[in-house]
């Protein structure tokens, strides 16, 4: 039987989670500096995995060997991806990070490439993806190498989630993979911020509150649904549309005014997504490509 969310093409669910997206992210950019990437992180996944258990009820039983390591693999992904990139963040500037660990999810989409039309689109992506963040004028002697290294590892783990997701929704229905992959995500990173229990005051939970359900909870659910119907190289490059949405969040809410150098990345951001959704998406993912999502 069809769902509503089935529905829904994939794409606009990917979109969806990309918004979402944004609005945690302010909110956890004013949570970070109280508790640290470690407690904001466990705090985030501590609600999300609460919320996942109580409205999605996940089976413990009846999963094969093969089913549990893939939900396991997809949880560690899960959680230490969140925890590099918020680490990350402590040593370098937010679109230098964005960008460098943006790296993981591009080389997915061009391991999975089988057109030169593709390539293309990842080429587009890339450069517009280092447009936005303008971190070609940031000289490289300023940045850490801690921040570089934990960004590059925010990247890898970021390509491993976007593979492990799909296998995750075809070896569970609906949500259950994920609300078991947020338990284990949880576990993986509470030794990482568990130190700053002392300090989690009733407005620390309210924030980590909403940042799980604005940066967990949706965006992992809708890209969970997206990638049951679109290929790890589709997802990947539609995902480079995020610094794009985050330009334009600044302009209009923020009253940032785009450098003409945003606005060109910009540009090649969306002629990149826009090339592998009208060429690209429409198409069936051949066997081998589907069996790597």
């Amino acid at each position: 039987m069809t769902s509503a969310a089935d529905r829904v093409p994939a794409p606009l669910l990917v979109l969806a989670g990309i918004v979402s997206v944004q609005f945690g992210g302010a909110l956890a950019a004013t949570l970070v500096p109280l508790i640290g990437a470690g407690g904001s992180v466990v705090l985030r996944l501590l609600f999300a995995s609460a919320l996942l258990l109580v409205f999605v009820r996940p089976r413990w039983r009846g999963h094969s060997r093969r089913a549990w390591l893939t939900v396991i693999a997809f949880g560690v992904a899960l959680g230490l991806m969140n925890f590099t990139f918020y680490s990350s963040l402590a040593h370098l500037p937010i679109g230098v990070a964005v960008t460098i660990e943006f790296i993981g999810p591009l080389s997915l989409a061009a391991a999975l490439s089988r057109r030169w039309l593709d390539a293309v689109a990842v080429a587009a992506a890339a450069a517009g993806v280092v447009l936005i963040s303008e971190a070609l004028s940031t000289p490289f002697a300023d940045l850490e190498k801690t921040g570089i290294a934990l960004a590059l590892l925010a990247g890898a783990f970021w390509a491993a989630y976007i593979v492990l997701a799909g296998r995750t929704g075809g070896e569970f229905p609906k949500l259950e993979g994920l609300a078991l992959a947020m338990v284990v995500a949880t576990v993986v990173t509470l030794p990482l911020g568990i130190t700053s229990a002392p300090t989690w005051s009733p407005d620390i939970l309210l924030k980590a509150f909403g940042i799980a359900v604005l940066s967990s909870v949706l965006p992992y659910s809708l890209e969970l649904l997206a990638l049951r119907r679109l290929s790890a190289k589709v997802f990947g490059i539609l995902l480079s549309l995020e610094p794009a949405f985050a330009a334009l969040a600044g302009l209009l809410v923020l009253g940032q005014v785009l450098s003409p150098t945003q606005l060109v990345g910009m540009a090649l951001v969306v002629a990149a997504s826009a090339l592998v959704l009208g060429l690209g998406a429409r198409q069936r993912p051949d066997p081998a490509e589907a069996a790597s999502t």
